[in-house]
């Protein structure tokens, strides 16, 4: 079936109360089901098993509040005792998972069981229910982001028109009617498996995937460290822009690096020392991972609050801006030492700059038109790598235009559709564009392309990365080089391209 098929309306409608036509047939007398919402199921049985597997896999889908979720054991035998059991249905699968909420400091985690179940007649094990049984602690209540049931069960009746159908074991006391909490939930709920299994039948894929070089267990985790670390940022804020996107996106981003870091540079060590630990009486495990041989080189640092979050971590770098911003006089001194008011030409002389030195790491944030000479720079200085994060579209000396912008080669079709472009696959639109554009000149400076769309609260969330070169022969490297230079000299021959003049003392930060 075409990927491009619409999905079928979704048409929810509420259960009748007291209706007892195809509800589940509990065989304990303690359990009495609620059918709450049903729809047309607009995809056959089998498909049942993919839909509800995102369900059981990805809950953070459905909850801002809910992370992630983890699983514990994952069986097809020895069921627990607590899960339910039916007339008319055999388990044949028992996920239990443990849930970690978003803010554990507010909300506290949970496990649960889901278990599906296949009819009880014939020997086919494809499951057309899944239940979900939270499993709280003792005297403990149910977390927010958690609906107050003792099970929730999601079914496909198979009749002459489908049915997708939601029944439940409420707790006592809990509401169920139209305008009820959870009714609302389960509304939202139903949506998201009708979405899925459409999904499953037209072999949806994702455009834009996530954790493609840094695990998602491993980011949300540091995440969670840092943002606790430096949400204070938030109310301390200097600048005009809203705090809550600059703060929380700038951790998201640094947290990134540092895993990319860890992972990049892995026969390097740190001792974690007096002089480089926090406050806190145990030393930061990040604090002995490796981290670039040169450090870092923020350009177009901005507000600095990137570079103020990495160096806070023990991280050696440097910011520079064309202007100070009014957070960097607020920044503690240690801070303030690595911010620097500088107007960079990188078509000109760069053997002698004290920050763009062999093996330093360059990071383009949103760094406008330094954004193509990124890669070209971290050529020339012979850097340990670059993460660039481009916004506006600028070539070389111009704004980018596809007509009038020289072209790099790409290897083949699979190389675009490495880069995780998203939208809607035809790579139309200018940024995709640029985008396609800028990983090619990657590649003809000699980098292996990475791309990553970054977990942080930006519409620019997609990342280019390059930390490892394309080859490591000699000639090969001097070659490549060669035509870097190449880029350079034909800019300046152009003679378009204009170096900001520096706001204020430069160097006074």
């Amino acid at each position: 079936m075409s990927t491009n098929t619409a999905r079928p309306r979704f048409s929810p409608s509420p259960c009748v109360i007291g209706d007892t036509r195809d509800r589940l047939a509990l065989e304990s007398r303690n359990n009495d089901w609620m059918p709450i919402i049903q729809c047309p199921a607009d995809f056959p049985p089998q498909v049942f098993d993919v839909a509800v597997s995102q369900l059981i896999h990805h809950p953070e889908y459905n909850s801002t509040l809910i992370l992630r979720s983890e699983t514990l054991v994952d069986t097809s035998s020895d069921f627990p005792a607590s899960i339910p059991h039916f007339d008319g249905f055999r388990p044949v699968r028992n996920i239990h998972r443990r849930l970690l909420p978003r803010r554990p400091g507010r909300d506290a985690g949970l496990e649960q069981h889901c278990t599906l179940y296949a009819p009880t007649n014939g020997d086919d094990d494809s499951p057309i229910v899944l239940v979900l049984t939270p499993i709280p602690e003792a005297g403990a209540s149910l977390p927010y982001y958690h609906p107050t049931v003792h099970h929730l069960a999601f079914r496909y009746i198979v009749a002459e028109t489908p049915l997708l159908r939601i029944e439940l074991v409420p707790l006592a006391g809990t509401p169920t009617d139209l305008n009820s909490r959870i009714y609302r939930t389960c509304l939202a709920l139903l949506d998201t498996l009708h979405r899925y299994g459409w999904g499953a039948v037209t072999n949806y894929k994702k455009r834009i995937l996530h954790d493609r070089v840094i695990a998602r267990e491993e980011y949300q985790d540091l995440y969670l460290v840092m943002r606790e670390r430096h949400r204070h940022l938030v109310n301390t804020w200097q600048e005009v822009t809203d705090p809550l996107k600059h703060v929380f996106e700038d951790i998201g981003i640094a947290t990134f690096l540092v895993l990319l870091w860890k992972h990049t540079f892995g026969s390097q060590s740190y001792a974690c020392t007096s002089s480089n630990a926090s406050e806190d009486p145990e030393c930061e495990p990040w604090r002995s991972w490796p981290r670039p041989p040169a450090g870092f080189l923020d350009l177009g640092c901005g507000n600095g609050l990137l570079t103020h979050i990495l160096t806070t971590e023990g991280y050696d770098g440097h910011g520079i801006d064309v202007r100070a911003r009014t957070s960097w006089s607020h920044y503690p001194e240690s801070t303030q030492a690595r911010l620097h008011v500088e107007s960079l030409d990188p078509s000109g002389p760069i053997v002698e700059h004290p920050f763009l030195r062999h093996g330093v790491f360059i990071i383009a944030n949103h760094a406008d038109e330094l954004t193509p000479w990124t890669p070209v720079l971290s050529t020339l200085v012979s850097a340990s790598g670059y993460l660039s994060i481009p916004c506006c579209t600028w070539a070389f000396d111009a704004k980018y235009e596809r007509t009038n912008t020289p072209d790099y080669p790409t290897p083949n079709d699979n190389f675009i559709d490495g880069l995780n472009l998203g939208g809607d696959g035809s790579n139309a639109s200018s940024y995709s564009r640029y985008r396609i554009w800028l990983a090619s000149l990657s590649l003809h400076c000699g980098w292996q392309v990475e791309c990553e769309a970054l977990r942080i609260p930006s519409t620019r969330n997609w990342a280019i990365i390059g930390r490892r070169r394309t080859t490591q022969d000699t000639e090969e490297l001097e070659e490549i080089r060669r035509r870097v230079e190449d880029i350079v000299v034909h800019v300046r021959e152009r003679g378009l391209f204009k170096t900001r003049t520096p706001e204020g003392k430069a160097k006074d930060h």
